[in-house]
Order: C-alpha cells, then structure tokens, then sequence
C-alpha cells in the first residue's frame, strides 16, 4: 500500500487568527494536527511548536533506525516525541509571561502498509472511512465526553452543549500529560481524516459522510471539508488533514519498506 496525504487550514469565518497547525511528512508516513489555545496569539505558538518538534523528531528516528522496527517500536516513539512535545511547550510558557497557560490539542499519525499508529491529546479527532461507513476513532478528552460517559447527558443534549469546547487533557498545561496511542489495520481505499474540533463542531457525522462519499479526489475533499464548515458558521479556526490509502506502486517510502508488525 502507499498514501497519498492532503492537509489545509483555515481561519474561519470568525477569528482572525489562525492557531492551528499541519504538517505531513508522506516521505516518512507523518501526518501531525494541532489546535492550540491562550492569549496572545500564544495558541499559534503551542500548536506550531507540537507540529513542528513532533514531525522532525519522528522523522530523525525514522531515518535513524536503519533496519526493521516493531509496531510496537512505533508506539513508543510517537508516544515519546508527543511527550518531549509536551514538556518543550510547557518550558516555553513557564519561561515566557505572554505564553502562561498555552496548550494544544493534538492528533498525530504514522502511516506504513501494514500498521497505521496514532496518537492523541484533546478533543482533535481522527475518523476512518472504510466502505461506505465513517468511524471516529479518537475519542475525546473533553468535560462533555466525560458527561456522555456518565450517562448525566444524551448524545442529542451534547449537540447543543455550552461547553463541548473544555478539554480536559492538552499538551503544555502540565508537566506531564497521558496520551492516547493505538494502531489500525489499514485497507486499500480506507480514507482517515485528522480534523480540529473547527470542523467537527461545525460538521455532523452525517455530514462528514456525505462529503466523503462524494466522488472528488483528495484534494477537492479536503476543500469541500473547510468550504462546509465556513458555511455551516466558521466559528472557529478549520484544520483537516486527508490521508488515503493506494494501492503498493513501485516506489514506496522508506519507513514503509521496514516497518513490520510485532
């Protein structure tokens, strides 16, 4: 298998700034989305610094393995370069006044034909579409998540809530932070999409299916994405990051080639 990856950012119909942050890396099977939050513009800074140090120490130890490593391997990694993330971004606003109190949400990937590992802090998400069905398979670390789980709300009372925009894990607020890793068997013609909470708080599930169903490539779909949250109200900044899988071709990457299973 191989993967084509797309990602866009928007700033939405409201704000005027943008604090999210994407980056992929299709060479090594990185794809990486961050949110990020606080005042003056420090949100920009969080996001920009987890998508920035997460990418570049995944790909330094993915071109620095030199032979076969394990899923497990994988795991470790992510969930360690998630880590040193996390404590960069909180060293940053304890040493700078103006940044006190940043943090950022985060979905993060590693895409190889037989495993695809993820990692995630927040209530940034990621979905797979698989045969005409959509599936989220990130679950939330928000206040209202918590409430659901509890049974003290209905789905239909959380579509409305005031508060589904409190999160109760994000990299940068402590000094150390849980992360959530897990891994996936992909599929030829699987489509997993990374979004900020942008889009999904604009976007139903239905909806979200309906544009995936759609007969556009990648790029147009990944467009259509931030064109139907903006015109769904855009009330916050609107990050989605595409990655689909193809069909092994001659060439593949280079982590693709040494990743196997444990």
């Amino acid at each position: 298998m191989n993967f084509e990856f797309v990602s866009l950012t928007d700033p939405g119909k409201v704000r005027d700034n943008n604090e999210d942050s994407v980056a992929c890396d299709p060479a090594q099977g990185i794809a990486v989305l961050a949110d990020g939050m606080g005042g003056y513009n420090a949100g920009e800074i969080a996001s920009a610094m987890a998508v920035t140090l997460i990418r570049a120490e995944l790909a330094e130890w993915i071109k620095s393995s030199g032979g076969r490593v394990s899923t497990g391997n994988v795991q470790r990694a992510l969930e360690l370069c998630v880590l040193h993330a996390n404590q960069a971004i909180y060293n940053a606003a304890i040493a700078n006044v103006q940044f006190a109190g940043m943090g950022t949400t985060l979905v993060s990937g590693v895409f190889a034909p037989n495993r695809v590992v993820l990692a995630h802090v927040g209530d940034s998400r990621c979905y797979l579409w698989r045969g005409g069905r959509l599936k989220q398979l990130t679950r939330d670390h928000s206040l209202l998540q918590e409430q659901l789980d509890a049974g003290l709300i209905t789905p239909q009372q959380a579509k409305g809530a005031a508060n589904k925009n409190l999160v109760t894990r994000a990299l940068g607020v402590d000094a150390v932070v849980e992360v959530d890793v897990m891994q996936h068997t992909p599929q030829v013609e699987d489509v997993y999409m990374m979004c900020s909470d942008g889009l999904s708080d604009m976007l139903d599930d239905d909806k979200i299916a309906a544009i995936m169903a759609e007969n556009l490539d990648l790029n147009a779909k990944a467009a259509r994405f931030i064109q139907q949250a903006n015109a769904s109200g855009g009330r916050d900044n609107i990050s989605v990051i595409l990655v689909l899988v193809k069909p092994q071709s001659g060439s593949s990457s280079f982590f693709s080639r040494i990743l196997r299973s444990s």
